[in-house]
This record gives C-alpha cells, sequence and structure tokens, in this order.
C-alpha cells in the first residue's frame, strides 16, 4: 500500500467521531500505558518479597475477585450517578490503592490491598462503554469500540516492555508511575468530558411506558443473559493465552522467552491488524462474525496440541488473534445493541462481570485439566467450548433487533444533543427470548 493510500485508510478509520470520544479513548490509553501491576505482580511477590508461587496466585485470585464484585456496582453507579462521576471515583481509587499496594509489607495487607486495586481498576470499565455508546452514532460503534480496543492493546505492549525496566530499577517506582497515569487519566475526565448519561423522558406518557431498569431487569432478560454466558465461554478460552498456554509451553521443555516470544505476536498483530480488519468487519453481519470468531477461538487453541516449536505455538496465536480482532468489538456492540438507553450501565456491569469471573474460573479449569489430564486435553475442551459458543450464537442471534437509528442517541454531529433534538426509540423487549 502506498503512502497516500495507508493515509487514506487511517483517516476512513479515525473519521466522523466526535471530540469527546478521543479525549476517552486518550483517557484509556494512558491508563494502560501505566499498566504495572497487572503485568508484574506476580514477580513483584515472588521474585522481590519472596513470597511463594501459591501465594502470589493467591493475591491474583483476590484482585481477580475485586473486579467481580465491582461490576454490577459500577454498573449501578454509572447509570444512578452518572458516567463521568464513576469514572472520576474509580481512577482515583485505582491510583490511591495501586500507591498503597507499593508500600505495604504484611502478607494480609497485601492480599487486601490487591482485593481494593480489582475493584477500583475494574469499576470503570462499565462506564468507559456506557459512555462511548452514549457520544458515537450506532453506526460508528464497531469502529469506535475497535479503536478503544486498539489502545488497549497498544498501551499494554508499551507499557509491557516499558515497565520491564523500571522493575530492574524498583518495583516501587512502578507502582508509583502507574498511580500517576491513572491520576492523569482522572484529570483528562474532570476537565475534558462531560456527562454523557441520557436524560430521562420527563413525568409523563413517556415516562409511564418505559419501566425502571434494574440489576433485576437484566437478570429476567433472557437473550441478554444468554449473550453473557457465551461471552463467558469465549472469555474462558482466550485467557488461556496467558494462563494455560505458558503452563503447558514450560511443561513441554520450552523456556520463558520462547513463551514471551509467541505471546508478543499476539500484541504486534492486534496493533497492526486491528483498524483494517475493522474497516473489512464495520457494516458486516454480527452474527456470522461472531460464530466465526468463536470458532477460530477454539480451534486455534484446539491446534496448539499438535504444536512443536515455538514457530508453530506463534502460528495458533495468529489464528486465536485474529478471533479476538474480530471478537472484542463485535460483542461490545451487541452487548450496547441489547441494552435499554437508561440501563447501559447496569447491562454493561454484568457484561463486564462475565469477563472477571471468566479470570477466576480460568485458572482453575486450566490447573485441573493439565495436571490430571494433560495439556492436549485442554486444548480439546477449548475447541468444544468454541464449537458450543458459535453454536450458541447462531442460534441467538436470529432475532436481533434492528439496530436503532442515529437520531435515536444523546448526541448530534458527536454533540450532546438538546432535548428537543432527540427522538427516542422504543426500549429493547426487557426479557425477550
Amino acid at each position: 500500500m502506498s503512502v497516500a493510500g495507508l493515509r487514506h485508510a487511517v483517516r476512513q478509520s479515525v473519521s466522523g467521531l466526535p471530540r469527546e470520544f478521543w479525549w476517552l479513548w486518550t483517557s484509556t490509553l494512558v491508563n494502560r500505558l501505566g499498566a504495572f501491576v497487572a503485568t508484574f505482580m506476580a514477580l513483584y511477590l515472588t521474585l522481590d518479597r519472596g513470597y511463594s508461587a501459591s501465594y502470589a496466585g493467591l493475591v491474583a485470585a483476590l484482585h481477580g475477585l475485586g473486579g467481580v464484585v465491582s461490576s454490577l456496582g459500577a454498573g449501578v453507579m454509572t447509570d444512578r450517578l452518572g458516567r463521568r462521576p464513576t469514572l472520576l471515583v474509580a481512577q482515583t481509587s485505582t491510583a490511591l490503592s495501586v500507591a498503597l499496594l507499593g508500600f505495604v509489607r504484611d502478607p494480609v495487607a497485601i492480599a487486601a490491598v490487591a482485593f481494593l486495586v480489582g475493584m477500583a481498576s475494574n469499576a470503570s470499565r462499565p462506564a468507559v462503554q456506557a459512555m462511548m455508546a452514549d457520544i458515537v452514532r450506532p453506526e460508528d460503534r464497531i469502529r469506535a469500540f475497535s479503536l478503544n480496543y486498539w489502545a488497549i492493546n497498544l498501551g499494554f505492549a508499551i507499557s509491557s516492555m516499558g515497565a520491564g525496566f523500571v522493575a530492574e530499577v524498583s518495583y516501587l517506582a512502578g507502582f508509583l508511575i502507574e498511580a500517576g497515569m491513572t491520576l492523569v487519566c482522572a484529570v483528562l475526565v474532570f476537565v475534558k468530558l462531560p456527562e454523557s448519561r441520557p436524560e430521562k423522558p420527563a413525568r409523563g406518557a413517556a415516562a409511564a411506558d418505559e419501566p425502571p431498569v434494574s440489576l433485576m431487569t437484566v437478570l429476567r432478560d433472557g437473550r441478554y443473559m444468554s449473550v453473557v454466558g457465551l461471552s463467558f465461554l469465549v472469555a474462558l478460552v482466550f485467557q488461556q493465552g496467558y494462563l494455560g498456554l505458558p503452563v503447558a509451553m514450560g511443561e513441554a521443555g520450552f523456556t520463558p522467552a520462547d513463551f514471551g516470544a509467541a505471546i508478543a505476536v499476539n500484541g504486534v498483530l492486534i496493533v497492526v491488524l486491528q483498524l483494517p480488519v475493522t474497516r473489512f468487519i464495520e457494516h458486516r453481519d454480527p452474527r456470522r462474525l461472531l460464530v466465526v470468531s468463536s470458532l477460530l477461538a477454539g480451534y486455534g487453541f484446539g491446534l496448539t496440541a499438535f504444536a512443536g516449536s515455538v514457530g508453530v505455538f506463534a502460528l495458533t496465536v495468529c489464528v486465536w488473534t485474529l478471533a479476538e480482532i474480530v471478537n472484542a468489538p463485535t460483542q461490545t456492540g451487541l452487548v450496547v445493541r441489547l441494552s435499554p438507553v437508561h440501563g447501559r450501565g447496569r447491562y454493561q456491569g454484568m457484561y463486564t462481570m462475565s469477563w472477571a469471573v471468566a479470570s477466576l474460573v480460568a485458572p482453575l479449569m486450566s490447573g485441573f485439566v493439565i495436571d490430571h489430564w494433560g495439556a492436549g486435553w485442554l486444548w480439546g475442551m477449548c475447541a468444544v467450548v468454541g464449537t458450543v459458543a458459535a453454536v450458541g450464537y447462531g442460534a441467538l442471534m436470529r432475532r436481533l433487533p434492528a439496530e436503532e437509528p442515529a437520531t435515536a442517541e444523546a448526541t448530534v454531529a458527536g454533540k450532546p444533543a438538546k432535548p428537543e433534538e432527540i427522538t427516542e426509540p422504543a426500549e429493547p423487549e426487557v426479557g425477550a427470548a
């Protein structure tokens, strides 16, 4: 592709999105650039503090449990208090708890603070996704979610390399750097992002026709909870890239450097391919995309059973990374599509919880299967789970509701609309199967 063609492709990928989206995108990128705790927690506890691997695993589990606990609470806060206050509370709390984690020494205190870090860091996700749905037109959402996912992976790739050098000097410095960058995100939100929560209809006929949205509303929404369940299955599969894969490669005699070389393909491909692949899939049938991505994920990991060299492991990573590139923005777009406008926070919180629970279950699953039956069974199970998810998406989405028109959103030409400019659509039927 020529330079002019590349510029045109980039311009098409980023044009037409509101200014508020780019400030939110910048906040996401800055936050991921400082992702030190998630990357080096295990090494910090075992190498720097001298604790056992079992204790490090317990702390990691508590960190994940904190994310599970906060998902639903943050979703409720997002709807009741607003997107902006929830982001401010979550990011400020994350900064303070991460800084504290660098100073505590008692093992019980470390575990307790790690739980708080997990709660605080995960609490911003429902608000970010709900705000993005508020400010971006429906036809641009897949592209917006893809750009946000690209920022997450770009920031994580850069931070992983930089954090390695920081860790050689001082782990405490890494914690403080992450705390400082998270505070920068909070400042960006406070200064640049207005509240985007759609206003509820005034009392009268419109308000009477719109039932209140609670957590029980979400739980009773059979179609949406089916999506959450399928998302959990897909998340279980993707988690094996960072849990089952390193263990299996280690048992097969490969070194940590070999695993690093194989898994690095994941980050590189996402950074390179996320935007052009999104342009290709942006207006395609989400049902087919989710079915294909689930199969690619399951069988991408399934092929790992036949890998005998670093090169072949890297090829399997290419397969399931392509699934990740397609699945992430499509799945997030589907979640928004099935969420009532005034319940987006709660719905996003439930979706976020599916990934948080998967991060707890996946290490237990991979460890048990590898210890009792071997890695080959784990990869076979991944293929089965991916197939089940694909069949589930295919059956579930036959009655997918139509996408709401652009005028339905609380934005007009990228700016918050005045009440008279908004034509609110009928809410999706709650509980439809």
